[in-house]
């Protein structure tokens, strides 16, 4: 599964800070939200928990692809000395393939983004308490997520940056199990029956 938290989704958690100090804060910093919640413990045993949970569909979409492959190939290469009736049957199965792995993949895909916005929103408010909390106590008047492409931000001074000391204080908050071990690896399993198209990369969750 490929690793896109990544990539992965519009967070809950908004773009902006504002904490008030007792004398008016004028400092601003920036954070990365998505890269600060996947490097909490929390957010890297969720990334393995997802990676787990999705390889066996992982793995079965990519025996399809490679069995539609082998097919084409197949095909390739025989298609001088075969009868017709045997290319017509081939033919069918590649379509039957592509289709089914199409339809499985779109599925996949819709599976993994759901799962990883639902890890997104449920550590999403813990990440805004430390926010908020750091930015009040160290007197920052705004603090812009830069996560998205679009946030409006030409350029800023990493010293300014205060991604990593947010996931330190959120770790410290909120002590994370160790992420879950790498599942076994499964049987081989016969061909599938049908296929689809190039599966997509597993989750994961997505930086700056």
């Amino acid at each position: 599964m490929k690793k896109r938290f990544a990539v992965f989704p519009a967070l809950l958690v908004g773009m902006t800070a504002v904490a008030y100090a007792q004398a008016t804060p004028t400092k601003v910093a920036i954070i990365a939200v998505q890269t600060a919640i996947l490097g909490t413990k929390d957010g890297q045993k969720a990334t393995a928990d997802l990676q787990n949970r999705f390889s066996p569909k992982k793995a079965e979409l990519d025996k399809k692809q490679a069995d539609l492959a082998s097919l084409q190939d197949q095909l390739k290469k025989g298609s001088a000395t075969m009868s017709d009736a045997a290319k017509e049957k081939i033919t069918r199965d590649i379509d039957t393939l592509n289709k089914s792995i199409t339809r499985d993949g779109e599925d996949f895909e819709a599976e993994v983004q759901q799962e990883e916005q639902k890890i997104m929103n449920d550590l999403g408010q813990k990440m805004m308490d430390v926010i908020i909390k750091y930015a009040t106590q160290n007197g920052f008047a705004l603090v812009v997520d830069v996560s998205n492409p679009q946030t409006p931000v030409l350029w800023a001074d990493q010293s300014i940056n205060i991604t990593e000391p947010i996931v330190k204080l959120y770790d410290q908050a909120h002590p994370g199990a160790a992420p879950a071990a790498p599942p076994a690896p499964a049987a081989a399993k016969p061909p599938a029956p049908t296929p689809k198209q190039t599966p997509p990369s597993t989750p994961a969750t997505k930086k700056q």
